[in-house]
């Protein structure tokens, strides 16, 4: 795929590039656009790297959920890349993809549970600016999620905002990782939604 991003990305030199092209070849199939333009910062993509890989630690909200949030956060923000990458991890993680292809359109579909709306409500109303996170919401979620999970689930909408927005503003696009596993139709579907 032509890129367009608004960074040209950075030649990846030197022992530590190889391991991050190893490791991002076995995980994704190619090196991801970001890292490449990330590259000119090693201490911003470093910080990255770290948030990313303590985030995906974090066990006390349901993955799908945060699948669905970060999703939905993506398709607010107009992340192409993010889309992309969401639907090929929720392949890959096992999630429930038949509801990730249905996220950017969530209001209007009729397979997400209330909880599920709930959760893509309050990802869009942190997303907002200003926010437009309501107490009832608030309420909701936490009697639904549980404080743990309350809290991690907005960490982790935060933290999908920064990603997004930083993609965004980058002009990184969508790179094909949903057609690599066979969702290029959901990846399409939604991006142009």
């Amino acid at each position: 795929m032509a890129s367009n991003t608004r960074v040209p990305k950075a030649k990846l030199t030197g022992p530590y590039a190889a391991v991050v092209k190893w490791v991002s070849r076995r995980m994704f199939g190619s090196v991801p656009e970001p890292l490449e333009v990330a590259w000119h910062n090693r201490k911003v993509l470093s910080s990255t790297f770290k948030m990313g890989r303590m985030a995906s630690k974090w066990d006390q909200c349901d993955k799908n959920l945060k699948s669905f949030a970060h999703m939905a956060v993506a398709s607010l923000v107009g992340c192409g890349f993010c889309l992309d990458l969401g639907y090929f991890q929720a392949h890959n993680e096992g999630l429930d993809v038949a509801k990730a292809r249905e996220v950017p359109r969530w209001r209007d579909s009729l397979v997400f549970s209330r909880l599920e709306r709930d959760v893509m409500e309050y990802a869009e109303a942190m997303t907002q600016t200003p926010p437009t996170v309501t107490d009832a919401l608030s309420a909701r979620l936490l009697d639904q999620l549980g404080a743990p999970a309350m809290v991690e689930l907005t960490a982790f909408i935060a933290l999908t905002n920064l990603y997004t927005r930083n993609n965004n503003a980058l002009g990184l696009e969508s790179q094909g990782y949903a057609k690599a596993c066979g969702l290029e139709p959901l990846a399409v579907a939604s991006a142009a939604a």
